[in-house]
């Protein structure tokens, strides 16, 4: 994978994880915990999909081509 693909994609996961902390702490999100115990679907998709983007980004970056 090529590195400067591999740092956008940690960089994406990255930011979406920070998204889903930011929207995990909003009125909606606590609401949506209060009734149902989980945060918003929004939230968990954000969180999933950032690990998943800055897992993979990550190891691009350290299998990277030498």
């Amino acid at each position: 994978m090529n590195r400067g693909v591999s740092v956008v994609l940690l960089s994406a996961g990255i930011v979406l994880i920070i998204w889903g902390v930011a929207g995990s702490e909003s009125f909606g999100s606590e609401v949506s915990r209060f009734f149902t115990g989980s945060p918003t679907e929004k939230t968990v998709w954000l969180l999933i999909g950032g690990v998943i983007l800055g897992v993979t980004g990550l190891s691009g970056m350290l299998s990277g081509s030498k």
